[in-house]
């Protein structure tokens, strides 16, 4: 395999005309900003300013964070507040469900920031979060994008037993990038835990990766290759943006061709399901990973 070459990368000075997106319009979109807005719902498509908010929305998606917006980890992608977070609110499971309820959501992907701070690192709102929109909400499917839990097995296995549909967990980079990346996570952990999904008995796992940090092509596919043999079922990849300048810069903007053949080679692994492009995110078209 190659390393990166120029002949797919491109000088970070500015985005180009393929990370360009359309105002979300739509009767659909247009609809739920509306409750969002009278209801005062919480999604990380508005506060996290999602490119495909519009497309989702309009396809019955939507993203929602639990257990706070304050995390315990200070990864150097992420433009998710660090420090200490508040108290568990235990009744957020209800008001979770209850949103999904309102928004009328069809599918929806639930993911949290890191709790390192809880015993239990936050999986027992987890699996209430779980619960409650089963109760409420019986026909809406459901992703769960967990952090790790420190790779503890108690803690997976309150997500193995509420049995979502789709249970995620990004590697978001490379082996050598990680401990730049993710600070305290590890990679091994991380593949751990999607080894360990599998193993008990999750129907669907799924896991993402970002570009443009650095990684040299057979970095990636090696990456792609460690996912398949942890049997993992569907891969995202997708560009890295800097959320400030206190982030991590972007090293290179991958090119649209490079994006397909990275589809193309997950494909011949064996993956289920592969979106891999430049406006990709982890819940883009979330709805197709379940089928």
């Amino acid at each position: 395999m190659s390393v990166e070459t120029l002949d797919h990368v491109q000088p970070p000075k500015a985005k180009p005309k393929w990370l360009r997106v359309k105002l979300p319009t739509g009767r659909k979109y247009t609809q739920l900003r509306g409750l969002v807005e009278k209801y005062d719902l919480h999604t990380i498509c508005t506060s996290g300013s999602c490119p495909n908010m519009g497309e989702c929305w309009g396809e019955g998606t939507a993203t929602f964070m639990i257990l706070g917006n304050i995390c315990t980890r200070s990864c150097g992608f992420c433009g998710v507040r660090t420090g200490r977070p508040e108290d568990v609110d235990w009744a957020e499971p209800e008001k979770v469900a209850r949103s999904i309820k309102i928004m009328g959501i069809k599918h929806a992907v639930i993911t949290s920031v890191d709790r390192d701070d809880l015993k239990d690192m936050g999986s027992i709102i987890w699996s209430e979060t779980v619960k409650a929109i089963r109760r409420m909400n019986p026909e809406t499917t459901l992703e769960t994008l967990i952090p790790d839990f420190q790779g503890i097995h108690a803690h997976l296995d309150r997500i193995v037993e509420v049995a979502p549909e789709v249970v995620s967990h990004n590697m978001e980079t490379v082996r050598r990038l990680t401990r730049e990346v993710r600070i305290q996570a590890k990679y091994d952990r991380s593949l751990g835990v999607l080894k360990y999904l599998k193993q008990q008995g999750v129907n669907r796992t799924k896991s993402g990766i970002m570009l443009g940090l650095g990684e040299k092509e057979e970095e990636v596919i090696q990456t792609m290759t460690d996912l398949r043999e942890a049997e993992v079922d569907v891969l995202t990849i997708g560009q890295y943006l800097q959320p400030s300048k206190k982030h991590l810069p972007v090293k290179s903007f991958i090119l649209p061709e490079q994006f397909e053949k990275y589809g193309e080679i997950g494909k011949e692994m064996g993956f289920r399901h592969v979106e891999s492009g430049a406006l990709v995110r982890s819940s883009y078209k979330a709805h197709k990973h379940i089928h």
